[in-house]
């Protein structure tokens, strides 16, 4: 039986739409308050996302929530009720991060964080089988500074970190692995991202008298203990979080971030890898990509965040467009399989393979101990 040429162009005219159908990337990002010297290199990095995977067209919404979690979450609600996203891509922050899981869970919307705090992906909760991140976890990071600090032969050591869920989830990790290598915390001390002073903790801390100190911050806000520390004569190493590997943070730091030692992600020193590092090639594209649009030295490990989720998608996205279309709760479940199936994808921070129990996917490789000199990174071999 032949269709009426109405009927049949209806049909044509559907089949083109569905095949169409435009993928919705729903973005919040820090690129304002406290965080924003690690926000706005991943709203940067955003314009430089293809805007098409796996031959369908790709639009990135990008939303600011200014540090604050409670405007994360409505980022987030907005963009999953009104402008009906197929993946959520954020925040900044572990806080942020963290409130905005019961929503992409309650929405059954695939979520990529770009904070650190290993509760963001902890198995033990079940609304994390909707969330995924690609900053290193703490616990890889940590176990990176205590083995540098026994090399240099430090025992005690004191801490000051944020007095929220990034202090905390530090000084968890943190603690477990200086316990079990017998190195002695004689100090633990907090501050708020937006204080301006910290001379009480930081008397304390010289009181205690540690061979190191451990600042558990990021961005600009991780200079203030530094400086306080130097300004009352402190002598011993300090040692910051990866949470601090980009210029703002030097430039804010300045001459007082001297010999500071650090674990960040390899994109850091993307050219001082060995050519044998299956990281350095794909570091260092992204690396040419940030700067040509930014200048040189602009790159940061936090716009890399972004990029690497950006990579992710362009892993998945084919895979779950074989199963349902954009636009569709089958295609937001579809993804989320898709980036839990995920195996020996080079990002620029590291090699993931994805599993029901490890939403990050990093080993050992996505870590190095860097060393600030000269203004500069080091790579310490």
């Amino acid at each position: 039986m032949k269709l009426k040429p109405l009927a049949a162009g209806l049909i044509a005219a559907f089949a083109t739409t569905q095949a169409l159908a435009d993928i919705t990337v729903g973005v919040t990002v820090s690129a304002t308050g406290p965080a924003a010297s690690l926000g706005i290199p991943e709203k940067n990095t955003f314009a430089l996302m293809p805007t098409t995977i796996g031959g369908q067209k790709v639009n990135y919404i990008v939303l600011d929530d200014a540090s604050d979690t409670t405007t994360a979450v409505k980022n987030v609600r907005k963009m999953i009720t009104e402008d009906k996203v197929d993946v959520i891509v954020g925040s900044t922050i572990t806080p942020n991060s963290l409130a905005m899981i019961d929503v992409a869970a309650e929405a059954e919307t695939p979520m990529i964080s770009m904070a650190a705090s290993a509760r963001i992906v902890d198995p033990a909760n079940p609304k994390v089988k909707w969330v995924f991140k690609t900053p290193q976890n703490d616990v890889q990071m940590s176990t990176a500074i205590v083995e540098s600090m026994l090399s240099n032969k430090v025992q005690t050591v004191a801490f000051i970190g944020f007095a929220d869920a990034y202090g905390e989830g530090w000084y968890n990790e943190f603690s477990k692995i200086a316990e079990l290598r017998k190195l002695k915390i004689v100090a633990n001390e907090r501050y708020n991202r937006n204080d301006t002073s910290v001379t009480g903790q930081i008397l304390k801390i010289l009181a205690a008298k540690p061979d190191a100190v451990l600042v558990a911050g990021a961005g600009t806000p991780a200079a203030l203990p530094q400086k306080a520390l130097n300004e009352k004569g402190y002598k011993g190493a300090y040692y910051q979080t990866h949470g601090v590997a980009n210029m703002d943070f030097m430039r804010v730091c300045g001459k007082d971030c001297e010999g500071t030692l650090l674990p960040a992600g390899p994109v850091l020193v993307a050219g001082q890898l060995p050519d044998s590092n299956p990281i350095k090639k794909v570091a260092l594209d992204y690396t040419s990509k940030y700067e040509a649009a930014h200048g040189k030295g602009t790159t940061s490990t936090f716009g890399a965040h972004a990029w690497d989720a950006g990579m992710l998608l362009q892993s998945a996205v084919p895979v779950a467009l074989k199963k349902a279309q954009p636009g569709t709760k089958e295609f937001r479940a579809a993804l989320r399989d898709a980036l839990e199936g995920l195996k020996n994808v080079t990002v620029s921070h590291g090699v993931v393979n994805m599993s029901p129990q490890d939403h990050l996917g990093f080993d050992q490789r996505a870590r190095v101990m860097v060393k600030i000199e000269n203004g500069g990174w080091k790579l310490q071999q």
